[in-house]
């Protein structure tokens, strides 16, 4: 049976369906993986106060799941496999600090220290997806996380944050390849 594929988009967003995201659930959808897409609450900063209890309660995400975390989605799919376990994870220019930004120092998910053992044991696969020409996280921000959690790296050169396209093809192929 194949894993069912959580997105969790990032902050300053409206809708879950932005950029590439309704794309990627078509395709899942149409390779026979169950998803969940919606909009986060709180989407405009994601706060974790907010993000937690609506991952544990209202998304029910679980040990069968992968979560596909975009930006601000990757770095709660991070602190949700510090306490949860989860099939694995896929990582789209995820940061690990609030890159001195008020809104990311808002969210609280940067309050605590990392856990990384921790996330590494609650999963299986983890991916880290980025690009060398992201203008919001440094790419210290991604070896750093690579190197943590002993994830495999998916760098797209000239990609930015992710934003700009309407389709995913590599992770798509990421996701069918490796969880399918």
């Amino acid at each position: 049976m194949r894993p069912r594929i959580v997105y969790v988009h990032g902050n300053g967003t409206s809708h879950w369906s932005f950029g590439w995201a309704a794309w990627l659930k078509e395709q899942l959808g149409a390779r026979g993986f169950p998803t969940f897409f919606e909009t986060m609450p709180d989407s405009v900063i994601a706060r974790r106060q907010y993000w937690m209890p609506f991952l544990e309660q209202h998304v029910g995400l679980g040990e069968d799941d992968v979560v596909v975390g975009w930006s601000s989605g990757a770095v709660a799919a991070m602190r949700y496999a510090e306490v949860h376990r989860i099939a694995g994870s896929v990582l789209v220019g995820p940061s690990y600090t609030d890159l001195d930004d008020e809104l990311e120092r808002q969210s609280g998910w940067f309050d605590s220290p990392w856990d990384w053992p921790a996330i590494r044991r609650n999963q299986g696969a983890i991916f880290v997806v980025s690009s060398d020409s992201d203008p919001y996280i440094p790419s210290d921000e991604f070896r750093t996380i690579v190197d943590e959690l002993e994830a495999e790296h998916l760098n797209l050169p000239g990609r930015g944050h992710f934003m700009e396209e309407d389709t995913f093809p590599e992770l798509l192929d990421l996701l069918v390849d490796r969880f399918g």
